[in-house]
């Protein structure tokens, strides 16, 4: 079917703001393939109050038209068949299917309900085994390492063409001017000094580095150090409304740093967008395996990430040279836990602040070699 043919194109993904940001080039490849069609991007509801939604993530980018949603999980034959009626109603010509490798048998059965739907051009569906799994990409300082989930997803629409994932600007977001201005006016405060940006956001207990009744010691200790290394810098925290409370503690450990620039308090001040114009300014983020991550990785911006090893090592690091990761990959790595009791998260918190601290000191040297950021003295820094 020629692409002129096509007017209307049903997109197929799920998640929030990270599994949406990872499939910024193939949104960007499905535009390119069809610029004359209505898109329509099929999605869930979110379920969890800390999981934005998809709409956060593509307003305004132009990438899609609009939406239509559904309850995951849903297994109501009344539901799917308004579903399938909605979706009939609507008549899209082709479907281009970016949903996570749940296996050869859910690809299978979606293929028939879409079928169901009136959808007879189907693209993206993974029905072979190297289209369900992440290819490994050997080791890693001793560390097993896969194929980035964004990179499947393009090796799976690659009939559309190439999705450019070599590429950064296509893992750009598209923020806009209105939304850059709104970044700098929530980076006022810092009156033009340099600044760095965290985010305690994600939705895992498995994926905080601390939490319960350590709370956030460990992300203290190590934003301590920055504080004192580069006196006058300021930090910008961003999150959502009810991460506030647990981040000032965060921010007044930076306070009481002799000589440290202003902490700026964010949580809750901003939607996900106009939060990555700010952090798009910031010299660099810290944060553990979240949607905030990958949305500095997204505007360019340095990122120090402390992760678990809940996935498997590089399916879900953020996209970029200018992104360093310290993760331990232990023997139940891959276990793919929302929360780890049993275990006692040995993968993650079997990081120390000191290892976490080198590794930021040499991230913000190599970005300084590269010229991806120039990091002024405003006074003599002491690492």
């Amino acid at each position: 079917m020629s692409s002129a043919n096509v007017k209307r194109v049903l997109l197929y993904r799920l998640g929030s703001l990270g599994d949406h940001l990872v499939a910024l080039p193939c949104y960007r490849l499905v535009q390119r393939a069809f610029p004359e069609a209505e898109r329509r991007l099929l999605t869930n509801i979110p379920v969890m109050n800390k999981a934005a939604a998809v709409e956060a993530v593509l307003e305004g980018s132009g990438l899609v038209d609009g939406y239509l949603t559904y309850v995951v999980g849903e297994r109501s034959l009344l539901a799917l068949l308004k579903l399938a009626w909605t979706i009939r109603r609507w008549k899209p010509d082709a479907l281009v299917y970016l949903a996570g490798a749940r296996g050869e048998k859910a690809a299978r059965r979606d293929r028939m309900f879409f079928r169901l739907c009136g959808i007879r051009q189907q693209i993206g569906l993974p029905l072979t085994e190297d289209l369900q799994h992440h290819r490994s990409e050997g080791m890693r300082e001793g560390t097993p390492w896969f194929e980035q989930e964004g990179r499947r997803l393009a090796r799976c629409i690659a009939e559309l063409g190439d999705a450019g994932v070599d590429d950064l600007a296509n893992w750009s977001p598209g923020l806009t001017g209105e939304e850059r201005q709104a970044g700098r006016e929530l980076a006022q405060p810092f009156g033009g000094t340099p600044f760095f940006a965290f985010s305690l956001g994600t939705k895992a207990q498995s994926n905080q580095w601390g939490g319960g009744s350590e709370g956030t010691a460990r992300w203290q200790q190590l934003l301590s150090k920055l504080a004192a290394a580069w006196p006058g810098y300021g930090l910008a925290i961003l999150g959502a409304g009810d991460e506030y409370e647990v981040s000032e503690s965060v921010a007044e450990a930076w306070r009481t740093v002799p000589g440290a620039g202003l902490a700026v308090n964010l949580c809750g001040a901003a939607r996900p967008r106009v939060s990555a114009a700010v952090m798009e300014r910031a010299v660099m983020f810290f944060g553990h395996d979240s949607g905030p991550a990958h949305m500095a990785a997204a505007v360019g911006t340095p990122v120090l990430g402390v992760f678990s090893s809940r996935m498997m090592p590089g399916e879900w690091i953020p996209n970029g040279e200018h992104v360093r990761v310290v993760l331990h990959w232990v023997e139940c790595g891959g276990c793919k836990l929302e929360t780890c009791v049993v275990q006692g998260k040995k993968c993650i918190l079997s990081i120390g602040v000191e290892e976490a601290w080198q590794a930021t000191q040499e991230h913000l040297t190599r970005m300084q070699e590269r010229g991806i950021r120039t990091l002024p003295k405003l006074e003599e820094k002491r690492f």
